[in-house]
């Protein structure tokens, strides 16, 4: 149990963590991108102007007389077109350059494709008198820009992975130290449970004998006296089989190996259901099995046929006459499975949960039933999950119950 609080707070506190750390990770890196681009702006705004500072206008028309060298722009992954302002291509140096059409308007385009680019529109404006009279677009492969952004996320990536795997091994001791205190507690509380189980056995076996005695001899006693005498008994069998769940449950995890044989778990179903048919044909309920012969595991008899047990009296409790509970069983690979279906009062989604946990029920007004102690499921999943298994349940409210218990055949 401890085992899968700390797992659950294990993988809580690293999901938190993860997420934190992906946070933190795309902040990251939506400002470093933002940063780089501002900077190939800015670098291309400023090659821009220098190229526009070159060109002479002279009887409406332009006259480039460019200080680039093309193989610096080609070494540079860059390009530079110059336009009048009609849109005309009126010279271009290099061989990265946009192929979209020109958009005056623009001042940063942006090509996508097998060669991302990105350009920068700058306007070229007259000397004498400040008109202007054509643009510059400077263009820049965005190869490098991509590639750096890889190299980021994969030191982003690797780093978090790194501190989460440090973190897991990190949030391992501390829930294990934290878990520490509450497992010793617990352990205590079973123990003393046990200890007052046992302790409670005598006293009860004494009232149960004193109470069952007059009633022995009903001539000697009034009636009322019998009534009372009757309902002493009563709630004496009642705390009897509450001190004997207690007790069982508080040394389920202590069952000696040497208790452990080869079963047949087909014959103790077979048992069991020969035990209940009496019961089920009393209240109408249609009880049918469908068994695998020679169904074998390794495990403590007595342990599984209370565990069935308790599993046959919850289905055919809770249903009404003329319903149908129904015992399937099968194997897949190592794991055995026994199904315990009922078409009872179901249980509703949000109880699903609480079904296994002691004295937990989903009607808290309904009294104690057939000396139950409401501990019949929660002793049942503790035994199986003593044998390595395990209880699941699917339910649905006015339909009926499926019990799914699965063990490993050793």
């Amino acid at each position: 149990m401890f085992k899968r609080i700390r797992y659950r707070l294990l993988l809580s506190y690293l999901a938190v963590f993860a997420s934190l750390l992906g946070i933190f990770a795309i902040a990251v890196r939506f400002a470093f991108t933002r940063s780089l681009s501002e900077q190939i702006t800015d670098k291309l705004t400023a090659i821009g102007k220098v190229a526009a500072a070159n060109v002479e206008f002279e009887k409406g028309h332009l006259t480039v007389e460019s200080d680039f060298r093309p193989q610096d722009l080609i070494a540079y992954h860059q390009g530079l077109q110059w336009f009048d302002t009609q849109g005309n291509l009126i010279n271009q140096q290099g061989k990265t350059v946009l192929n979209l059409p020109f958009l005056p308007n623009k001042i940063v385009q942006i090509q996508t494709g097998k060669v991302p680019i990105q350009v920068v529109n700058v306007p070229i404006i007259a000397s004498d008198n400040g008109e202007l009279v054509g643009y510059v677009r400077v263009s820049q492969s965005l190869e490098e820009f991509d590639e750096t952004l890889q190299k980021l996320d994969l030191v982003l990536g690797g780093g978090i992975i790194i501190t989460l795997v440090f973190s897991g091994i990190g949030g391992i001791l501390l829930t294990r130290q934290a878990m520490q205190p509450i497992e010793e507690s617990f352990q205590k509380l079973k123990q003393f449970t046990a200890d007052a189980s046992h302790e409670l056995r005598s006293p009860l076996m004494a009232i149960k004998i004193n109470a069952e005695l007059p009633l022995q001899y009903p001539e000697e006693i009034g009636p009322k006296d019998a009534e009372k005498f009757q309902a002493i008994a009563s709630a004496t069998n009642q705390m009897t089989r509450l001190t004997e769940d207690l007790l069982l449950l508080a040394r389920t995890d202590k069952v000696p190996d040497q208790n452990r044989d080869t079963l047949n778990l087909t014959s103790i179903l077979e048992n069991l259901i020969q035990l209940y048919k009496p019961q089920a044909e009393a209240k109408q309920i249609n009880f049918k099995f469908e068994l695998i012969a020679n169904f074998q595991l390794i495990g403590d008899a007595v342990q599984l046929t209370r565990l069935f047990t308790n599993l046959f009296e919850n289905a055919l409790y809770y249903t009404p006459s003329g319903g149908v509970v129904e015992i399937k069983t099968s194997r897949i690979g190592s794991q055995l499975y026994v199904n315990v279906q009922d078409t009872g009062v179901g249980i509703a989604p949000e109880h699903i949960d609480k079904v296994f946990e002691r004295f937990w029920r989903a009607d808290q007004s309904r009294s104690y039933w057939s000396a139950g102690s409401g501990l019949g499921l929660a002793i049942a999943q503790a035994i199986a999950q003593n044998h390595g298994g395990l209880i699941s349940v699917t339910s649905q409210l006015g339909v009926g119950s499926c019990f799914t218990v699965r063990l490993p055949t050793s």
